[in-house]
């Protein structure tokens, strides 16, 4: 007989810089010794959001200011089947100090010095990796110097996940442009996805490829690159891209675009209920400008994708 799923809440809390906090498991409880995000069980009936501040105002002895939705991951233990309703906690008040003797310890996603982790975390982790802003070239439109100048500017101000998008560069310009961009991309420490194109992809030892949901429903398997993104618009499309395990995607077009005016879009209230629950990442698409980037994040969203928001 399977275990009854428990649900839980957990919290990244994040400092400005980055940091998040991670807490040690108490000796008496399962895994005791074990990191984890705090959080803990949901009571039958309560609200995920109002389970949060119960639990942190318990362990941490802080008062949550502002949280939001983020992903849901399950997992099974030898003594529970759990799901993690996991919130990113932007503000809070008080200060912070384990309640019931647990260690505390700030941590960075790709730099974390502490262990053991409870095994769910894992994705968690990676997840975390990403900035809350996807940037979309558009070298085809604007012109290639021009792009390359702009991406020299959102580089030097901290850009750190880009998109090579471009359909209307012939193959060895696409390749001299990609090739550029990654260096420039390297020098600062960001990541770029190419997009659609595997074999460009590998060939240029980018950091990873972009799908698009062409490709997604049609691929058997998740491509052999560090970082793979897909393009969704509907549930079946993100269903797709979490059976093949992909980072993360964008979801989209949320509002209209001046490149398809008229077009269908989902807006907010349709996005929400596609990206809530979601077990990766889900990046806001279509019309989106860095203002958007709270409502994006009210609806269960990593973040925000741009083409023209973000040059």
């Amino acid at each position: 007989m399977s275990n009854p799923l428990v649900e839980v809440v957990a919290a990244v809390i994040e400092r400005p810089d980055g940091a998040f906090l991670l807490a040690r498991r108490p000796p008496g409880k399962v895994y005791a010794g074990y990191w984890e995000f705090p959080g803990g069980k949901v009571e039958p009936g309560e609200p995920f959001a109002a389970a949060l501040a119960r639990e942190l105002h318990e362990e941490l002895g802080i008062e949550v200011e502002r949280a939001y939705p983020w992903i849901v991951r399950s997992y099974v233990y030898a003594h529970a089947a759990v799901r993690l309703n996991f919130f990113r906690v932007r503000a809070w008040r008080g200060e912070l100090h384990g309640k019931e003797a647990q260690q505390l310890a700030w941590q960075r996603a790709d730099t974390v010095a502490v262990a053991p982790l409870l095994p769910a975390n894992a994705p968690v982790l990676r997840a975390l990796q990403l900035p809350f802003e996807y940037a979309i070239t558009h070298a085809g439109e604007i012109g290639a110097e021009a792009q390359l100048q702009l991406l020299d500017r959102r580089l030097a101000q901290g850009l750190k996940l880009i998109q090579v998008r471009e359909k209307d560069l012939q193959a060895d310009a696409l390749a001299r442009f990609a090739g550029t961009v990654i260096a420039r991309a390297r020098a600062h420490g960001a990541k770029v996805l190419i997009n659609s194109d595997i074999v460009l992809a590998q060939h240029l030892g980018a950091d990873g490829l972009h799908l698009n949901s062409a490709q997604l429903t049609l691929q058997e398997r998740r491509p052999a690159l560090p970082w793979v993104a897909a393009s969704c618009h509907n549930a079946a499309e993100l269903a797709r891209a979490v059976r093949l395990g992909v980072d993360f995607v964008v979801l989209g077009p949320v509002q209209a675009t001046p490149t398809h005016p008229g077009a269908p879009v989902l807006g907010w209230d349709t996005f929400g209920a596609l990206a809530q629950g979601m077990a990766l990442p889900v990046f806001a698409l279509g019309g989106m400008q860095a203002a958007d980037l709270q409502a994006a994040w009210c609806r269960g969203a990593h973040g925000i994708a741009m083409v023209r928001g973000s040059w």
